[in-house]
């Protein structure tokens, strides 16, 4: 994974690369998303995986920095080969922090993202796409937001998340009693006419666990009961949030039972990384 940070701009870029590439899915339980290459993970897609993903700030107008992602796999060889020159795959998402940054992530941010990409744990707080992040805009005590990750075993095999969260409604934590981050937005903690209107939470789950597109789709649909499980509200009819998950290894896919074990992990590993989001952005 690579991060390029603004700091002064107050947004960023984040990359996972794979190598090789990998079979990938997604799930969608937000309603405004702002999206590129999203086709690319349907289950009859000519290309079949996919070789990097690009989550940035800057709502609609970072989707410019996936630009910057494949001109970097290009020059490398990397991508989906048309018999006429190799093509990168690279799906996209942004989250809406335009009430934070006053830049907006272009093609050299994804650029320096793709480069610095390596295989070091995963940076977590105020950075990359999880720069501009706001938690609680819809209450009274808005909170830095960030990114977070987790990753845990499941048998012979690990499955992890990546999360960006950029969220309307506040970050609760059952076990720590409650809020952690921001405020519920009203009375009875329900949403009111004033509540921030573009917020968007994104996942992306990976597993070593061999699985074709549609056990991806399956693992990205179980895994969004970690973002319910954390955020409150979630999924509200102004938020981008998606989830993609994506597959690493070749092989025999998964029968039901291991897949759905893959699953409950998955969504623990999710819950978790929102909580060490906005932690770590505190820190």
């Amino acid at each position: 994974m690579g991060v390029n940070t603004n700091d002064e701009g107050q947004t960023g870029v984040t990359v996972l690369r794979f190598d090789p590439a990998a079979r990938g899915g997604l799930w969608v339980p937000g309603s405004a998303p702002g999206s590129r290459e999203w086709g690319a993970l349907s289950l009859d897609h000519v290309a079949g995986e996919v070789h990097a993903l690009c989550l940035s700030g800057g709502s609609a107008y970072g989707l410019a920095a996936a630009d910057g992602v494949m001109e970097v796999l290009h020059r490398e060889g990397e991508g989906f080969d048309t018999g006429l020159g190799r093509v990168p795959i690279v799906p996209a998402a942004v989250i809406f922090d335009l009430h934070t940054a006053s830049v907006w992530p272009d093609r050299a941010m994804g650029a320096a993202a793709a480069r610095s990409a390596s295989s070091a744990p995963a940076p977590e707080g105020r950075i990359g796409a999880g720069r501009g992040a706001m938690v609680g805009l819809g209450g009274p005590a808005p909170a830095a937001g960030g990114q977070g990750s987790w990753a845990m075993p499941v048998g012979s095999h690990r499955v992890g998340a990546i999360v960006v969260v950029n969220a309307v409604g506040a970050v609760v934590d059952a076990k720590a009693g409650g809020v952690i981050a921001g405020s519920l937005p009203g009375p009875g903690g329900l949403l009111d006419a004033g509540a921030w209107r573009g917020q968007t939470t994104l996942v992306a789950v990976a597993t070593d666990a061999p699985l074709d597109r549609a056990g991806c789709r399956i693992l990205a649909k179980m895994a969004t009961a970690g973002v319910a499980r954390s955020l409150e509200p979630a999924f509200t009819p102004f938020d981008g949030d998606v989830v993609f998950a994506f597959s690493t290894r070749p092989g025999s896919p998964m029968d039901a039972v291991q897949l759905a074990r893959l699953g409950q992990a998955a969504a623990r590993s999710v819950s978790k990384a929102i909580l060490r989001a906005v932690r770590t952005a505190r820190s």
